[in-house]
């Protein structure tokens, strides 16, 4: 349930609340001049920002200049409509992670992951798998129940397919920085058809993606089971791996049998 009641709507906040003042920041392909300040105040109004202001015109070489327009929108938001993406499990502690995995699948928890097309920023994923982490976390390798595989950067999808294969993979993970003409989407579908067509559905190991430009929401569309976006930590993505994978029919703990 929302914490908003419904029906409450809200304003931007930039002087004094409710003034409506927002700022946005772009680029046009105009050399810098006061008629390039001119359009970019023009399309802030176009896109409902009245009055405009240019606080600020650097030219980004000959041919382009950066704006950052500051003025006031009319529109409302209501927040008990907006759609997220809620987190559905717990976040355990590296030690309720290690013991979860030992107590149920009775192995290490097989991890691989790696940047797949022409993506050379390992940034991403380094900050999930490599031990030193991200945010005060330790990365996946510091799991001692995780068997943790980065193959690193510019991985083809017949390379990631085949080494999950052939570490017998429980997760797939899979991060995109690079974003140009949506790469990050037309990659990812790729993989998870790779994966369709490579496993059969129960057996396909759980495949997560991850990077700053993805839609949390955008899951069931690309075909993966989870998508995680800016912000992600070590722990979340451990948590998530320990919910979806030892909850799957085959690893469940069966009951003891009672003593006759």
């Amino acid at each position: 349930m929302s914490e908003f009641e419904p029906g409450r709507l809200i304003r931007p906040y930039g002087d004094t609340t409710g003034d409506g003042m927002v700022q946005i920041s772009f680029t046009l392909p105009m050399p810098h001049s006061k008629v390039a300040e001119g359009a970019a105040e023009q399309l802030a109004n176009k896109m409902g920002m009245e009055p405009a202001l240019v606080a600020h015109a650097k030219p980004m070489g000959p041919d382009f200049t950066f704006f950052v327009v500051y003025g006031r929108v009319n529109h409302l938001v209501d927040p008990s409509k907006v759609e997220v993406v809620e987190r559905d499990y717990p976040l355990l502690t590296p030690k309720e992670v290690n013991a979860s995995v030992k107590e149920t699948l009775r192995r290490r928890m097989v991890v691989v992951g790696g940047c797949i097309g022409t993506d050379a920023h390992t940034v991403g994923i380094d900050a999930i798998m490599n031990i030193k982490g991200f945010a005060g976390e330790k990365g996946l390798e510091y799991y001692r129940e995780l068997k943790v595989v980065n193959l690193g950067a510019q991985v083809s999808v017949p390379q990631l397919v085949d080494r999950a294969r052939a570490e017998s993979a429980d997760a797939v993970l899979v991060s995109q920085v690079v974003t140009q003409r949506d790469a990050h989407i037309l990659n990812t579908r790729e993989m998870s058809a790779a994966f369709r067509e490579s496993y059969p559905a129960a057996k396909r190991p759980v495949l997560v993606v991850g990077g700053p430009r993805f839609d949390e929401k955008m899951a069931g569309e690309l075909g993966v089971d989870r998508v995680f976006s800016r912000g992600t930590t070590p722990g979340e993505v451990a948590s998530f791996l320990v919910h979806r994978i030892l909850n799957r029919p085959e690893n469940r703990t069966q009951p003891k049998q009672a003593a006759s």
